[in-house]
């Protein structure tokens, strides 16, 4: 991986029409997260979730991705793409779920159990993609984990919330890896009692990755993409939206006439809900790594080889 060392930026440059003529000059294509500030979300040829974004990654003619997420999500690119150039506008934009699985204690928690099969949420680097089984997604858990013979012991890592919706939804016992977001275990289930309060008939909606007892409120769970659905099909009119903010861009376009209420974290003096990686990434930053093609986001051979695999099982099972 490669850090960008960048000179300034001309601030007479109008930074989006530099973007749209770097991405036609280098036949790049912008893939970027629901989660990325509004201005990287309309600058973006594909917006999607996590399975989504794996699956345009996958199809892609580009020479360069511009990967506008977090760097796990970068590294699938690049495993998928292997000869192409995977730039970032900010290599540490990590993953809380991501650094809190180091491959080395992932290995030895599989070697606990021989025989089991390992669905791994695609949350997690490309080494522990590489000691997993199955890649999954919130789109796709349920589904992977259903595919999986019923003898076989599941292990699943590193969401332990998603992990819990999974066994709920599926009847089946699965043996939970210990990692949450720092996100999504932030909302507060007090605070939003309080704004159901104020606001009768607003709907929670939730991401999985949220705590048991906001999952327990919530009317509708799913990923940022089933999300976005519900909203524009339900017929509620105001909404409380318990993920990352940045999907309700989205929300808005899909449903204008609508109300979209941001889940508050239990620390009123915060803005906790807001991934602090996801929003690392700026316009100005996005503009350079377009510019300079840097930072690049590289995987070593025989991990790429390795990890390819349950990703490449997951996508034939999406």
């Amino acid at each position: 991986m490669t850090e960008n060392h960048a000179a300034p930026i001309d601030p007479s440059l109008d930074l989006e029409a530099e973007i749209l003529r770097l991405k036609k000059e280098r036949n790049a294509v912008l893939l970027a997260h629901y989660y990325q500030m509004s201005e990287i979300q309309d600058l973006a040829d594909f917006l999607g979730d996590s399975l989504q974004l794996a699956q345009a990654a996958q199809k892609t003619p580009a020479d360069v991705i511009v990967f506008a997420g977090v760097h796990f999500m970068a590294e699938t690119a690049k495993i998928l793409n292997p000869t192409r150039t995977v730039v970032v506008p900010d290599l540490t934009a990590g993953c809380s779920l991501d650094e809190g699985c180091p491959v080395d204690a992932f290995r030895a928690w599989r070697a606990k159990y021989p025989g089991a099969v390992a669905v791994t949420y695609i949350n997690c680097s490309a080494a522990v993609k590489a000691e997993s089984d199955y890649i999954c997604t919130s789109s796709n858990a349920e589904k992977i984990v259903r595919a999986i013979p019923a003898d076989k012991q599941v292990l699943f890592a590193p969401d332990r919330n998603l992990g819990r919706h999974v066994m709920k939804a599926t009847g089946r016992e699965l043996v939970l890896w210990a990692g949450s977001c720092i996100v999504h275990e932030t909302f507060s289930e007090r605070r939003i009692i309080g704004i159901k309060e104020r606001h009768k008939g607003a709907e929670l909606i939730a991401h999985p990755e949220c705590e048991e007892p906001i999952l327990r409120m919530a009317s509708f769970i799913g990923s940022t993409t089933a999300l976005i659905k519900h909203v524009a099909s339900s017929p509620n009119k105001t909404f409380i939206v318990a993920t990352e903010p940045g999907v309700i861009h989205q929300m808005r376009k899909v449903a204008p006439d609508k109300t979209y209420l941001e889940a508050p974290p239990d620390d009123e003096s915060c803005s906790c809900n807001q991934c602090p990686h996801m929003r690392k990434n700026t316009v100005e930053k996005l503009y350079l790594c377009l510019r300079d093609l840097q930072p690049q986001v590289d995987v070593p051979a025989d991990v790429r080889a390795r990890a390819l695999v349950p990703i490449e099982r997951m996508l034939a099972l999406s």
